[in-house]
């Protein structure tokens, strides 16, 4: 269903099982786990799907080694259950990932992890041999029924410099352990929100639309792209905002029946950095290490760049966050740290986000000790309105498993019962995974008459989906976006076939053309075309949607016009040498 209908359907009967509000991972988790159990449900995204704290994230799927010295134990074993699952359902988008963490010190952190692991409050350490030694077994023995993974290794400091030369010379050994990371988060999403459309017509989602109580328990939907409402009666709503749970309570509730704060968000920053020096240095591996302050940051390889990060301060606004530039240099400075002999400079950052973690409130003077859990409560409103179940907390790779107990929460609620499970359910491009990847992209390649590069291409963005993508591309015309390895088929698949109201949609989110640092002006020119001409906008609606974009891009990005036009010049000379 489209938007117009989706509205219509509302006008025609206002009443519905659920209302989730918020389509970022959790979300749209929950909202896909109530369809499939053939529920009345609507899911309600004020801005893109994951285009909030979900887009933010560092690009790991892990159980959080760091959590178990605040004795998230639970966490951690539900994390690695989640992980796997992931690496089994969504292949295409999740993989292993080699992690070397350095180690300075043999002894040093025990008796600060044991203070921690306590509950008491107290700022971190360093992490010696011995400490990361225990949470690695622990790792090991969580994971040994499964064992998809090889378990853990340490390497002496010779070794270690052999094989990573350019680490401080001054530590003492390094363990290497196994993890996930995911390459296309927002696009899986999106498979999950097309999983939980296709289960049945009672499922309906609006992204860019908002829902404000316009009485007592009466609540109106509004599409911020057309303008239009409609009144929505549902039974129970689920607040799945996230950083934004209690800024969206404050619209459902009248002033004197608000629920007290629920939510204490931190920020988490990351930089993406092309260095060619940067990125061979690592070896394939992530290096999971301690800032001189003993925060835990990380870098990895990512789509030919690199991935660094983060940050973990405290936000009061969560509509507002970005990047700043001390966050910059202390990532910066702790990559200095960890590469004392690598060099950045400010032009080969190439991209920057920020986003806000979901997590309860607290008043720990260390950010680092707050819960990295996820659970769920349930606020009551006075009269006949429905009770909103705020879901508090959690982590992407949670996502499966937290929307699952919400969901269980909900079907109580109401009376009803569970008939399917997600636990081994395949997601979007995962499915019909083929053990022969070069022979499925051969096959398909000469089924759908395209060329064996470019199903290769389709086959790395989209998994198993790519057939369907090929055969829409080969239906017509189709040519090369300028200086891209997308075409303007494929971009109209993707705006014709996955909720695109806006170019960030397209270009933040739908592909990797942004944060991969491939963009360039003409790129963003030649998709708005392409957009405009499918959406129908006049001139002067295409010049404000490009102005709105590069100031986006800009502010939130640290990615300027002239650096975009920057990257014109630089394709342009690079093409005339080849």
């Amino acid at each position: 269903m489209n938007r117009e209908e989706i509205l219509d359907g509302l006008r025609r009967s206002p009443k519905v099982d659920v209302c989730v509000i918020g389509g970022g991972i959790n979300g749209i988790s929950v909202f896909r786990e109530l369809a499939l159990q053939g529920l009345n449900v609507l899911l309600v995204e004020r801005h893109d799907y994951c285009s909030g704290a979900s887009a933010a994230l560092s690009r790991m799927v892990h159980g959080g080694l760091r959590y178990l010295e605040n004795g998230e134990f639970k966490l951690v074993q539900e994390s690695l259950v989640e992980r796997d699952r992931l690496l089994r359902n969504a292949p295409h988008y999740v993989a292993p990932l080699p992690t070397t963490v350095p180690v300075f010190d043999a002894f040093s952190g025990l008796g600060n992890g044991i203070v921690r692991f306590l509950g008491l409050t107290r700022r971190p350490s360093r992490r010696g041999a011995v400490a990361i030694k225990m949470g690695l077994s622990i790792y090991d023995f969580l994971t040994c029924k499964r064992a998809m993974m090889p378990r853990h290794k340490f390497r002496g400091r010779r070794t270690t410099l052999a094989k990573w030369p350019a680490l401080n010379p001054e530590i003492r050994s390094s363990a290497t352990y196994y993890d996930a990371w995911v390459s296309h988060p927002e696009r899986l999403g999106i498979e999950l929100l097309d999983d939980a459309l296709l289960a049945g017509a009672g499922a309906g989602a609006l992204n860019y639309a908002d829902i404000r109580a316009a009485g007592p328990g009466q609540f109106v939907v509004r599409d911020l792209v057309s303008g239009r409402s409609a009144e929505v009666d549902p039974t129970l709503i689920i607040n799945a905002t996230g950083g934004w749970i209690d800024i969206t309570n404050d619209t459902l509730f009248s002033p004197d029946a608000r629920p007290a704060t629920l939510m204490g968000g931190t920020k988490g920053s990351h930089l993406i950095i092309d260095n060619a020096e940067l990125y061979d240095a690592l070896a394939g591996h992530m290096i999971y290490y301690e800032n001189e302050d003993g925060r835990i940051c990380i870098l990895f390889p990512y789509l030919g760049k690199v991935l660094v990060g983060s940050t973990d301060i405290r936000v009061d606004d969560p509509e507002t966050v970005r990047c700043e530039a001390d966050e910059r240099d202390y990532i910066l400075q702790s990559l200095g740290f960890v590469l004392p002999g690598i060099k950045i400079r400010a032009e080969e950052i190439s991209f920057q986000f920020s986003g806000v973690r979901p997590l309860p409130t607290s008043k720990d003077s260390f950010t680092g000790r707050i819960p990295r859990d996820h659970f769920c409560t349930i606020v009551e409103t006075s009269g006949s309105g429905p009770a909103v179940l705020c879901m508090i907390g959690g982590k992407w790779t949670t996502f499966r498993s937290f929307g699952e107990l919400a969901a269980d929460l909900a079907l109580e609620r109401l009376g009803r019962t569970r008939r399917v499970t997600t636990a081994e359910r395949p997601i979007g491009g995962g499915r019909r995974f083929p053990p022969d990847r070069a022979e499925w992209i051969a096959r398909t390649a000469r089924e759908k008459g395209i060329s064996g590069d470019r199903m290769g291409e389709l086959f790395s963005r989209y998994g198993t989906e790519a057939e369907a993508i090929a055969a829409f591309i080969v239906a017509a015309p189709d040519a090369p976006l300028p200086q891209a390895a997308y075409s303007e088929r494929e971009i109209l698949f993707l705006i014709r076939n996955e909720a695109v109201e806006h170019l960030d949609d397209v270009l933040l989110r739908r592909t990797t053309l942004a944060i991969t640092g491939t963009l360039s002006l003409e790129m963003t020119d030649a998709v708005l075309d392409l957009l405009a001409a499918e959406k129908a906008w006049t001139p002067a609606l295409r010049a404000a949607e490009r102005s709105r974009f590069l100031t986006l891009l800009r502010d939130r990005h640290g990615v300027d016009e002239l650096s975009l036009s920057a990257r014109n010049e630089q394709r342009s000379k690079k093409c005339e040498t080849t």
